[in-house]
């Protein structure tokens, strides 16, 4: 191994095992930013569903640990380790991680979507440890309740943001990729992940949609506080209320029966009924978990 190698890999553990003390389970990298070592499990006939069980390392994200010398160990059956991953959604941050992607050839403006999705959800985004990549995004760091369990997802809050939650993992600040250096953003240093803030958890856990058994207020009349939210909003907040109640009703399974008061709520605000109706179709397609084929 070149000088230069072994000066990278060197580092690589040091940035780990600093990140281990900090309670962040952390595993070794490769330069493509894939899991530093090999299954043990490759010449097995798949499926293989070991995730560690087998107590060797290989596992990928299951071999996270915070125990210093167990981290020394991983880093020394991967000596071209150039990097660590962060496990995500392991106590005692839970970290979850906001993927903001940079893609100036189709317009995707990540950064400027989050924000838009915190005026629309009435939370804000707090300061916390934000890590730079080599492609210009950057990597938001929040922590979860222990109640909570988010998944991971690309693209479903808007193009371009990217969630890391549980099974995932954060490359962290330090590594060194075939693109670059992974960095700590200026002024971020000093920071502790902050809490995830509760708007924005709501979008990164959606709920199953409840049944209505019989006996139960109809949907028309359970909504109505959120139709009376909309008709009292004025110039400047007619978007917002109706983005809000909207989200709101699809959260607890009646948004459809509910559209067309909206809809009317809104209208009598001022809005035309085309831009009513978008608002009303974008709450619904945050709020309502996709189905895989």
């Amino acid at each position: 191994m070149a000088t230069t190698d072994r000066q990278t890999a060197t580092l690589a553990l040091a940035h780990a095992l600093s990140a281990a003390e900090r309670g962040l389970p952390v595993f070794p990298l490769s330069a493509t930013k894939l899991p530093a070592l090999r299954s043990p499990h490759r010449d097995e006939r798949a499926p293989v569903h070991c995730r560690g069980a087998c107590g060797l390392p290989g596992h990928g994200v299951h071999d996270a640990t915070t125990d210093p010398a167990a981290v020394r160990a991983l880093f020394a059956a991967a000596p071209r380790a150039t990097g660590y991953g962060i496990a995500c959604g392991r106590p005692p941050h839970r970290l979850i991680g906001i993927d903001l992607d940079i893609d100036t050839d189709h317009g995707n403006d990540s950064v400027a979507a989050l924000q838009h999705l915190a005026l629309q959800h009435l939370f804000t985004i707090p300061a916390t440890v934000t890590v730079l990549t080599p492609s210009g995004g950057r990597h938001l760091w929040l922590t979860g309740p222990s109640g909570a369990s988010v998944s991971n997802s690309a693209g479903r809050l808007a193009p371009g943001i990217d969630v890391r939650g549980a099974g995932g993992y954060l490359v962290g600040p330090g590594s060194v990729t075939t693109h670059g250096r992974y960095r700590l953003a200026p002024g971020t240093a000093h920071l502790i992940p902050a809490p995830c803030p509760r708007g924005l958890l709501r979008l990164l856990t959606p709920r199953q949609h409840p049944a209505h058994p019989a006996g139960r207020t109809p949907p028309a009349r359970q909504g109505q506080g959120l139709v009376q939210f909309v008709r009292e909003a004025h110039e400047g907040q007619r978007n917002t209320r109706l983005f809000w109640a909207a989200c709101r009703a699809y959260e607890h399974g009646f948004g459809d029966d509910l559209a067309e008061a909206l809809t009317d709520a809104a209208m009598r605000t001022g809005l035309t009924e085309q831009e009513a109706r978008a608002a009303i179709a974008s709450a619904a397609r945050l709020t309502t978990p996709r189905r895989t084929p």
